[in-house]
């Protein structure tokens, strides 16, 4: 899996959503390796995008399209400040992954010390005794920026779930994990999504 993630400030979040149903319905189709789409505007006007692709070929076969600069060209006139774009080839995941399903999503960003101990906790989750934990819990993808960041989204069945599901007191083992997981990760930002924009091909 290739994700790309997309970032930059809006004034008018409603005309943002209004161009990416337009994409949806007219631009999609013709997206060959696209798996689906998670985005949002967080309440201070922050916009995140997580765009999923079979490949980093077929993203890329994807923005060479002529409707796809058009469609860019116009939707990147929407936001007020400069637009960031993460291309992340190497991409984790667990339960579920990426989920249409979800009512609430919460984007982390940051840097990890240790990438490929990073790496290993991630492959190493127990899907099975973490779903039992947190049923609030659909999945999660977390792509590697390449330059020791990251983007990691997390989907949940509802916000209100979500925050109850936090309050929760892990086993010993979980917490111990998840401690040495946090361990390694520096400068981490929260956003969260409370009405998340979830697509996935029709």
């Amino acid at each position: 899996m290739f994700i790309q993630v997309i970032q930059g400030n809006v004034s008018d979040a409603a005309a943002l959503r209004a161009r990416l149903d337009r994409w949806q319905a007219d631009i999609a189709a013709g997206a060959t390796g696209w798996l689906g789409s998670t985005g949002g505007v967080t309440g201070d006007g922050t916009f995140v995008g997580v765009v999923r692709f079979e490949s980093a070929e077929a993203a890329q076969r994807n923005s060479d399209r002529p409707e796809q600069s058009a469609w860019w060209s116009e939707t990147s006139k929407l936001f007020t400040g400069e637009v960031t774009f993460h291309n992340c080839r190497e991409v984790l995941s667990y339960l579920r992954g990426g989920s249409d399903d979800a009512g609430f999503v919460q984007i982390i960003q940051g840097r990890v010390s240790d990438p490929a101990r990073f790496r290993e906790m991630y492959d190493a989750t127990d899907d099975e005794r973490l779903a039992a934990f947190r049923p609030d819990l659909i999945g999660g993808t977390v792509g590697l920026h390449g330059d020791g960041g990251f983007t990691e989204a997390v989907y949940f069945t509802s916000e209100k779930a979500a925050r109850e599901g936090e309050q929760k007191e892990p086993p010993a083992e979980m917490r111990e994990e998840f401690d040495q997981m946090m361990s390694l990760m520096q400068n981490v930002s929260y956003y969260d999504l409370s009405e998340p924009w979830l697509t996935s091909p029709r």
